[in-house]
């Protein structure tokens, strides 16, 4: 399995969602998962953000693109077939401003790309590109954001998530969300992280699984071809 790991955290070793992120990893390893990492930390690698260039380029046909709108698309090309493959993300993340990092904006930018991760059928649907692939988003929040809690209708995170990569294919992603991890309150952050843990034992038993499962059916399968 080719896990593809972005993190988006401006801060390092401070980093909640990095830690969380390398926490995951480290447990689907001891669960037994098989896998390669593909690394991007966009806050280092930040995909240059749209431009008038960028956009003209993007929606002219490939055939008709000139040098300097390759030359403009190379970046994002290259992104894109990265994510293309990958069989499976964690992308890790803090909450700013009750949304994401601007450049893990940015980078969906970059990767929103017709012909490439979205197709245009011939019934007028859009195709997403990354329907095969599982998604995990690690995200942590100052405030408690859950349902019932004061802040629960201030997340803009969560559904833009959802909603930029829904329109790529990804229909089920998993969200854990590490909340409320304010310095005021040391308990509730202890327990925040706690919990946030546990529910990445569980993702990673999951993942696991399944890719054992799907490797025995690969080796079934070359038997009886």
């Amino acid at each position: 399995m080719k896990i593809m790991h972005v993190d988006a955290s401006a801060k390092r070793e401070r980093s909640n969602s990095r830690a969380l992120s390398r926490y995951f990893l480290e447990r689907l390893r001891e669960e037994g998962g098989q896998f390669e990492v593909d690394y991007l930390d966009v806050t280092i690698d930040t995909p240059p953000h749209v431009t008038e260039d960028f956009a003209i380029a993007t929606y002219t046909a490939a055939p008709d693109r000139t040098p300097a709108m390759k030359a403009t698309l190379a970046g994002s090309d290259a992104l894109c077939q990265r994510l293309l493959a990958a069989d499976a993300f964690v992308f890790a993340m803090p909450m700013y401003n009750w949304s994401m990092p601007s450049a893990f904006k940015a980078f969906i930018d970059s990767v929103t790309r017709t012909g490439l991760t979205y197709v245009n059928a011939d019934d007028g649907r859009v195709v997403g590109q990354l329907s095969r692939q599982k998604v995990l988003f690690i995200t942590s929040r100052g405030a408690d954001l859950r349902p019932g809690s004061p802040y629960a209708g201030m997340d803009a995170l969560t559904p833009s998530l959802k909603a930029a990569f829904g329109f790529l294919g990804v229909a089920d992603p998993t969200f854990v969300d590490a909340q409320p991890l304010q310095f005021a309150d040391p308990e509730a952050r202890t327990e925040a992280l706690r919990r946030a843990r546990a529910e990445l034992d569980a993702v990673a038993s999951g993942w696991a699984s399944s890719d054992s499962s799907k490797e025995t059916q690969d080796l079934l399968s070359g038997v009886t071809a």
